[in-house]
């Protein structure tokens, strides 16, 4: 049978990596998963008695496809909430997580082979998106100077019609700061180029709170997700903020598209949104895992990452060590037990030298996988 040219993206290299890693521990090994973005907790617990009462209670059909009123409401109330903002929750629309608001937003905003610019490194399904919907990125090559993150300079000379940007960004968890996320606004305008940014990592921060660019400008695609900070990954459930003009245009691409959110999922959504102690819990977790992870990691000899100021990751130059990191990961996993991601997700040309470690689990496998990463380093005479 034919196909289309569209579907040939590259592969989601850190999902083989989960499956390598299921494979070990199907096989009788205890694997320690550095490798997933996901946090190693369930849904808050009043979400999750939230859904168990509305399942006796509703029958949890259809949504309208902009989203549950009550969720849109109180999504907009976070931002009054975190960053001091006026929302009109009229502008809010709850997606199938947040890779259901980029279909919506290239969709929206693009034509086919338009070229939208894209930090590297960066989330890889970006790429892969754009690739499917025939539009084209573009590889903003960053430098450790700027954070890993792009800066105009890195674009001015480009002809885009589009720039999204991450912050705290996967892999690096480095974030924008007020400064540099405004000159990037605006350079994106100077092109007349969408402004997109992907803010899922917002509430995971340590020493300072995440910039949302709805701060700055109305004339911005803002993307947010119950992923990572209410840890509901699997849920698949998002929301995107979208200027006044653009609501209907989205509504009548989600209609289409995806009906509209899980029914179930928007339930525990808005449930857990009031959940602070135990999301706050968590919070310190990943607070005592980024310090051992900093501690721990140079004393196994990766000595070379951006300090990440937000997300849950350490981005490490391995270069001095291999030219192939999906090698390299796979040498971890096979003699140690680690599962890492190979840099190559998140950047075609420089990922070869690269690794991402997570720390969203327990501290308890962050100590025994560190110990485990150093063990593997010192036998190779690399500590």
């Amino acid at each position: 049978m034919r196909n289309s040219r569209r579907g040939e993206v590259d592969p989601f290299i850190v999902m083989d990596v989960m499956e390598a890693a299921r494979q070990a521990e199907a096989s009788g090994r205890h694997i320690i998963h550095m490798e997933v973005g996901q946090p190693g907790t369930a849904a808050p617990a009043g979400a999750r008695r939230a859904l168990a009462e509305a399942m006796e209670q509703d029958a949890l059909g259809y949504t309208v496809a902009l989203g549950i009123p009550e969720l849109r409401k109180r999504i907009a109330q976070l931002y009054g909430d975190w960053y001091n903002a006026d929302l009109d929750p009229g502008r809010v629309i709850v997606t199938p997580g947040s890779s259901g608001a980029f279909l919506l937003a290239f969709t929206a905003l693009f034509e086919a082979g338009d070229r939208v610019a894209i930090g590297a490194p960066g989330y890889p399904s970006y790429r892969q998106i754009l690739k499917a919907l025939s539009l084209q990125p573009v590889d903003l090559q960053t430098s450790n100077a700027n954070l890993l993150q792009p800066v105009p300079a890195d674009f001015a000379e480009l002809d885009v019609q589009g720039l999204m940007v991450a912050s705290p960004a996967n892999p690096t968890g480095t974030m924008l700061d007020t400064p540099a996320m405004q000159a990037l606004i605006d350079a994106a305008a100077s092109k007349n180029a969408a402004f997109i940014s992907d803010e899922i990592y917002h509430g995971v921060e340590y020493e300072a709170k995440a910039v949302t660019a709805l701060e700055l400008t109305d004339d911005a695609y803002v993307i947010n997700s119950f992923s990572k900070y209410f840890s509901m990954t699997g849920w698949r459930v998002g929301w995107m903020v979208v200027p006044d003009a653009h609501v209907r245009l989205i509504e009548r691409l989600a209609q289409n598209m995806f009906i509209c959110a899980p029914h179930a999922s928007q339930v525990a959504a808005l449930a857990a949104m009031d959940c602070h102690e135990e999301l706050q819990a968590n919070m310190d977790v990943y607070r005592a895992n980024r310090k051992l992870m900093a501690e721990g990691l140079p004393k196994a000899g990766f000595d070379r990452f951006a300090p990440p100021d937000g997300a849950f990751y350490f981005y490490v130059d391995v270069s001095k060590y291999t030219d192939d990191s999906r090698a390299f990961a796979r040498e971890i996993l096979d003699e140690v037990g680690v599962a890492v991601t190979p840099g190559l997700d998140f950047d075609p040309i420089r990922g070869a030298g690269t690794l991402r470690f997570s720390y969203a689990r327990a501290t308890a496998d962050i100590i025994d996988g560190l110990g485990r990463l150093e063990r593997f380093m010192k036998a190779r005479g690399h500590v």
